[in-house]
């Protein structure tokens, strides 16, 4: 019985540790990349925001209220009223998850469509040429320019910004994709990997794909921040969300008559987006550092 005890508690020792342990490194990473960490946790915070908004004391974004429309902030409405009477505080809360899936969803498939495409085209030269003038002829026209030529083609949808600008930013990642994969194709790993006999699709998805992640995680938080600002371009212009979906843009289009008396209608949501965009690029700029150190050493 007593051994039994005794194995117990050193289990229990044992799991203590490994959890301090877990902790400690933990806490020298944030202490050794104090960018990513703070870039992190105003991302957590924002997605929790997002996540949480019907318990934020938000009430309907859409509700319209005429009577009250134009209100200062006040304590009934934190941020005010817009022109329709709309509390701007449930508005610019609710926006939150409008620039975020946009964020998030067009930086995850461009990333993984540009890998597969700059992959494939790195490592297979008969095809090397023709995809890279296709994504060099993308490249040419301005990334919100083709947003907007694909927004005018379809009806204003968030599904449908996503779409558009992905398409945009497929070329940049297939770019670093391709340049990255054609400096690893000439490793020496490589070379014995392919001396043993291992086939070509073996080779790009297990020796060069792995190695292809680190500047791709960083490319893709630029995206994600790139996304949010076009996406409220395009809804500012009114190309993107329909005027009925809380986002940023739409938010600082339907303000824009009244900024001059009503500032406020404005600098709430671009203050909001101007943290989204902050926190996204300070994590990016802190994965560049932890992935790469002998690069931050030499800026």
């Amino acid at each position: 019985m007593s051994a039994l005890v005794n194995t117990a508690r050193g289990e229990t020792v044992a799991v203590e540790r490994a959890t301090r342990g877990r902790a400690a490194r933990a806490w020298r990473l944030a202490r050794a990349y104090p960018t990513a960490t703070v870039g992190a946790i105003l991302l957590a915070l924002l997605v929790a925001v997002a996540i949480f908004a019907p318990f934020l004391g938000t009430t309907d974004p859409a509700a319209l209220m005429p009577a009250r429309r134009a209100r200062v902030p006040s304590a009934a409405n934190w941020f005010g009223t817009d022109l329709l009477g709309r509390d701007l505080y449930s508005r610019v809360i609710y926006g939150t998850r409008v620039s975020l899936m946009v964020g998030f969803s067009v930086a995850f498939i461009a990333t993984a469509i540009g890998l597969l495409i700059g992959l494939t085209a790195g490592f297979i030269r008969a095809v090397d040429n023709t995809v890279m003038r296709a994504m060099d002829g993308l490249m040419s026209i301005p990334s919100i320019l083709l947003a907007v030529a694909l927004m005018a083609l379809t009806r204003g949808s968030v599904g449908n910004v996503i779409i558009a600008i992905t398409i945009a930013e497929i070329p940049r990642v297939s770019r670093l994709a391709r340049s990255v994969t054609l400096s690893l194709r000439e490793q020496p790993f490589i070379d014995a990997a392919v001396s043993i006999g291992a086939r070509t699709p073996t080779i790009m998805f297990k020796h060069v794909l792995p190695n292809t992640l680190a500047p791709l995680m960083v490319q893709a938080t630029y995206i994600c921040a790139s996304a949010m600002i076009i996406e409220a371009i395009l809804s500012f212009i009114g190309a993107g969300t329909p005027p009925n979906i809380p986002s940023w843009g739409n938010i600082m289009s339907e303000g824009r008559a009244l900024w001059q008396v009503k500032p406020y209608i404005i600098l709430f949501p671009a203050a909001f987006l101007s943290l989204a965009v902050l926190a996204v690029n300070l994590l990016g700029d802190g994965l560049r550092d932890a992935l790469d150190p002998k690069m931050a050493r030499n800026l």
